[in-house]
């Protein structure tokens, strides 16, 4: 089957159920492995990359007008022929829009099937999992992860019920210039993780807040984990942080672990558990959390 994966959470799916040699087109964002590096990118981002603040004017301003944030290659897809396209109903500043992906998907010769991705939790994120496995016709791999995705988070819940440990007050920023709350799936990978997020809820978008309002709620820890960003950037941004808040901040890399909504989240659970509960997880792994 050629498969044709629009946000990476599909490319890392798929490349999890052990079908990588399916995939015919990517996006510009995927992180791919070496021997599917020469997969065409299909997609490009209409926002330049700069600062926080101004990638969230670009988004604001693009959004106010009803303009797509992610072109799509149509001509570069036509020409993998796809037999299933993945893509995603959950976040427009994130990925390809489900509509523009069907518009084009309707126009190719032969009409590739359409999986559509669109997890708002940990739970949904697993049976996105399944669905992209029964897409691909290969349902008892999808089983087989899931389990073993379960497996891992089971671990850390067990481990916190033995200690009896209590859960930590916590504040995950999904941006910072203007500071947005976490949304969807990651006040749930903070409960999973052992701790309770403040202001962010599990399955509802992401907001805008304050500083003061934070502070306000004076969390334990501070986590700031920018959608999209990688741990380099993350830190470039958190530093600007660092006056702000009394409470430890920790950076974490978020684009493989808390923004994308595939099997990384499971690690972004077991990174959170690590910074939260330390004594009990031991430390994270500096590749993937620091302490500013």
């Amino acid at each position: 089957m050629r498969v044709a994966a629009l946000l990476p959470a599909a490319t890392d799916i798929v490349i999890a159920l052990g079908a990588g040699e399916q995939l015919v087109a990517a996006t510009h964002a995927c992180t791919l492995p070496p021997t599917l590096r020469g997969i065409p990118r299909v997609t490009r981002s209409r926002v330049a990359s700069s600062g926080a603040s101004e990638i969230d004017g670009q988004v604001s301003d693009l959004s106010a007008a009803g303009a797509a944030l992610f072109e799509l290659d149509e001509a570069a897809l036509a020409s993998q022929k796809p037999d299933l396209i993945l893509t995603q109903a959950v976040c427009d500043v994130c990925a390809v829009r489900e509509a523009d992906a069907r518009a084009v998907a309707a126009r190719l010769a032969p009409v590739p099937r359409i999986a559509t991705l669109g997890a708002r939790t940990v739970e949904a994120i697993l049976e996105d999992c399944l669905t992209v496995a029964s897409a691909l016709d290969i349902a008892d791999e999808g089983e087989e992860l899931v389990a073993g995705l379960r497996s891992r988070m089971a671990a850390v819940h067990r481990k916190l019920k033995a200690a009896r440990t209590p859960r930590p007050a916590v504040v995950v920023l999904e941006w910072t210039e203007p500071p947005f709350s976490a949304g969807h799936w990651v006040p749930d990978m903070v409960r999973r993780a052992g701790g309770a997020e403040l202001i962010g809820r599990t399955g509802e978008v992401s907001e805008r807040t304050t500083l003061a309002e934070i502070r306000g709620r004076d969390p334990a820890v501070v986590v700031v984990a920018p959608c999209g960003y990688v741990m380099s950037d993350a830190m470039r941004e958190a530093k600007a942080l660092r006056d702000s808040f009394h409470q430890p901040i920790w950076v974490i890399d978020a684009n493989p672990l808390t923004s994308s909504p595939g099997p990384g989240v499971v690690h972004g659970i077991e990174v959170l558990a690590r910074i939260l509960h330390p004594v009990i997880f031991g430390p994270p792994d500096p590749r993937h959390a620091v302490q500013i």
